[in-house]
């Protein structure tokens, strides 16, 4: 049961016709990873950690630099120096004492990210280079949990929603390797709120699915160009070779 506390934090989405006080209650239920607190992460865990979420990992290894700030709205001026995924959590936890929110201070990789997202009921994948983004994309695989997967460069960028099993995976979508990987935003730039558009699609289609409202970006990749607000929906598939999801059954997979 919500709290009065409770019902009056969360009033104003209460009332939307779409959402109930049972929507809710499945919310706080709910357990989600971050991966990154970085420009993508930030406005996921603010606008997640706001709506209610139950429990929050914040998964990151870096640590908070000056080049950063412009878009990593997590962290201040004063946090210079400090583990990403920590102050993260200082921040957060300062938003809504009602969500129980961790730090994993770990770079997710091949060999734990099945540790990671086991058990979760929502993955947003808020890293920034390829290698991340496909060990995140076979960690939920493996483990079937819905993933919400994005990318941010310059003024352009990418969300896509995947259900393990059910709709294309990251490696469907994406099967080659980028011809220059590390050719990302140290080298092209990134303007702070393109990601925070991006980052708030995320953080939406992550509540429609824990909250099961709406029509997530299952089998379609929303493409954004921000220099003219351009949006395109590109639509994908599930591969039956792809090396990730290939074998996972839609029977493992959440409702």
């Amino acid at each position: 049961m919500l709290s009065e506390q409770e019902l009056e934090r969360y009033a104003r989405q209460l009332v939307l016709r779409q959402w109930s006080p049972e929507t809710q209650e499945r919310l706080k239920l709910a357990s989600a990873i971050i991966v990154g607190a970085g420009a993508l992460g930030s406005p996921v865990a603010l606008y997640l950690t706001a709506a209610g979420i139950g429990q929050i990992g914040i998964v990151d290894d870096d640590n908070v630099e000056l080049s950063n700030l412009h878009r990593q709205l997590l962290h201040f001026t004063p946090d210079l120096g400090l583990a990403k995924a920590d102050n993260a959590v200082v921040k957060l936890r300062a938003l809504n004492p009602e969500t129980h929110v961790e730090p994993y201070p770990v770079r997710l990789d091949a060999a734990n990210g099945s540790a990671i997202v086991a058990g979760a009921d929502v993955v947003v994948d808020c890293s920034d280079c390829f290698e991340s983004r496909c060990a995140v994309n076979a960690a939920c695989c493996a483990e079937g949990v819905d993933l919400v997967e994005a990318g941010v460069l310059g003024l352009s960028g990418l969300v896509m929603t995947i259900r393990p099993g059910v709709s294309a995976c990251y490696s469907c979508a994406f099967p080659k390797r980028p011809t220059d990987p590390d050719d990302g935003a140290r080298e092209q730039g990134v303007l702070g709120p393109v990601a925070g558009i991006i980052g708030s699609i995320q953080a939406l289609e992550a509540l429609k699915l824990l909250g099961g409202v709406g029509e997530p970006l299952l089998d379609r990749i929303l493409m954004l160009e921000a220099a003219d607000m351009t949006q395109t929906l590109v639509a994908t598939q599930r591969r039956p070779d792809c090396s990730a999801c290939a074998g996972v059954p839609a029977a493992a997979q959440s409702s």
